[in-house]
């Protein structure tokens, strides 16, 4: 474990891929891009590329008794494309991962979303990941975020994710596959940036307080780089709409 987390980074403090250990993968990102959908997005992260399209809010589908009285119902779904990784193997609609993934995508929207003001009414997220290449978890997030917000619904803040691990004592942000499949300690963060709350915490391992704070150090930094991304986008989808309007 120790040989393959000092592997991770060069003597001159260089990670694999040429990164410095806090610095980000490049992060492209476009939005509307789906025109059926009420809200979409685009977003790389790396080589790892996620496509997100949001619905609603509309009425509950199915039995009334799934209606919230009191908030909207937030449903998500995500799936990976059959190309989406080197890995030649079968991904049932119904897989694990994607499952784990979806309830992860839950959990964070419906701490971000303003859900009181939709009540008895659903929200559709649907992710597909197009890529993979480490960091899906926060790729979803990010993508969503966005697709969430070009359908126009009210959100607490901003929700931003990133990853980081540690090579021995040093913090690494957002990690790619390799890194990953490195198997050092690792965790997953979804940050909403301006009040610092944490929607999502995730641990891979065990770890002792000190290497813990200063891996989730590393992920919030992380998150709050994303955050001046994603609002680049964000204004950038607003000046568009604007200019639309104004013809």
């Amino acid at each position: 474990m120790a040989a393959a987390a000092a592997e991770l980074l060069s003597d001159e403090g260089y990670r694999a891929d040429g990164r410095r250990p806090d610095e980000l993968r490049k992060v492209r990102a476009r939005m509307g891009v789906f025109a059926q959908a009420d809200g979409s997005a685009y977003l790389e992260q790396g080589n790892t590329k996620v496509l997100a399209v949001v619905y609603g809010p509309h009425e509950t589908r199915g039995p009334r008794s799934k209606a919230l009285p009191d908030r909207a119902l937030v449903n998500c779904q995500c799936s990976t494309a059959a190309f989406s990784s080197g890995e030649r193997r079968r991904r049932p609609h119904g897989d694990r991962p994607a499952s784990e993934l979806a309830l992860h995508l839950k959990q964070t929207f419906e701490a971000a979303i303003l859900t009181h003001l939709f009540p008895r009414s659903q929200i559709d997220i649907y992710v597909q990941i197009l890529q993979a290449d480490g960091g899906n978890y926060c790729a979803c997030v990010n993508a969503a975020t966005l697709a969430v917000m070009d359908a126009g619904i009210a959100m607490r803040d901003y929700v931003c994710a990133s990853s980081a691990g540690l090579a021995e004592d040093t913090p690494l942000a957002d990690l790619s596959s390799p890194e990953e499949a490195a198997g050092g300690p690792r965790l997953v963060l979804a940050l909403l940036p301006a009040a610092g709350q944490i929607a999502l915490l995730q641990l891979s391992a065990r770890l002792h307080q000190e290497r813990l704070e200063t891996a989730l150090e590393a992920a919030g930094r992380a998150c709050h780089a994303l955050h001046a991304v994603l609002d680049r986008v964000v204004r950038e989808r607003l000046r568009e709409v604007a200019a639309l309007l104004g013809d």
